[in-house]
């Protein structure tokens, strides 16, 4: 298999913030499975780097991601002739693919800002939605398009949106898959902020740069405590609090934190 072209999925850092760029406008930003790998690959080289301490998921054109590219090689819930196929194909195909690559952004160890310019769609939708904060262009939509295809949601879509939403809104969005204009999302709690499109870079980028100038290790850990608090009971989350808590403290930003509190200053974070 071959890696995605570089200009298909754009990369770069800047003060701090890691920049991924989905880069097909003809194409909606509809995601291949190179292009995925690529982009699971940048995202483990930002939780690895210390130089790197925010990322920005976003597109060009007028779509953020309209879903997988159906016409690729493995390219999505149902890429390919159904007669090629063998029983696990399907199963299989969705947990090396779509699965990989929203797992790829929840366990990033670095927070993770979706600037979502135009249309999310199918696992588009899904790949905003698993990243940390949602910052969304006023002409942006999300759609769960896999009822209109007959297809069942993938991507984690089942696991994200009642956890968004709650169940009842969710099945609303997936059972009709109507288009959620970006200003209703942020009324549900999709969207964190909703800006003009000609905004939506600066924001982001302010967003992030602040991200950036915090205590990278404990947003790291306040993110795994916050995913984890959904799915287990309350001694189970305690307990990984005081865990965090007790990694936390070893690390250089805790320490300035508090000499900061006590000196009356500003902080300076240094990611480490």
């Amino acid at each position: 298999m071959t890696a995605a072209p570089e200009d298909e999925v754009l990369h770069r850092v800047d003060n701090g913030v890691a920049w991924i760029t989905l880069n097909r406008p003809e194409a909606m930003n509809a995601v291949t499975w190179d292009q995925r790998e690529r982009v699971i690959g940048l995202l483990a080289e930002a939780s690895a780097d210390p130089a790197v301490r925010a990322v920005v998921l976003t597109a060009t054109g007028k779509g953020f991601c309209a879903g997988a590219d159906l016409r690729s090689s493995g390219g999505g819930s149902s890429g390919g002739p159904a007669a090629e196929r063998v029983a696990g194909d399907v199963a299989r195909m969705i947990r090396l693919g779509a699965q990989r690559l929203i797992t790829a952004v929840l366990d990033c160890e670095k927070p993770v800002l979706a600037a979502v310019n135009g249309t999310a769609a199918g696992i588009g939708a899904h790949l905003a939605l698993a990243c940390d904060l949602v910052i969304a262009a006023e002409p942006a939509r999300f759609i769960e398009v896999f009822v209109r295809r007959g297809l069942v949601p993938d991507g984690g879509g089942a696991y994200l949106l009642p956890r968004l939403v709650g169940p009842q809104k969710a099945k609303e969005l997936m059972f009709f898959g109507d288009a959620l204009p970006a200003a209703d999302a942020e009324r549900l709690g999709l969207v964190n902020k909703v800006v003009p499109a000609e905004e939506l870079e600066a924001t982001a980028r302010a967003w992030a740069e602040r991200l950036a100038q915090g205590p990278t290790r404990a947003l790291a850990l306040t993110k795994q405590l916050v995913n984890a608090s959904l799915d287990g009971d309350r001694a189970t989350a305690l307990a990984a609090e005081a865990t965090a808590q007790e990694i936390n403290m070893t690390t250089a930003d805790a320490n300035e934190g508090v000499a900061s509190f006590v000196e009356r200053r500003t902080p300076k974070y240094l990611g480490r």
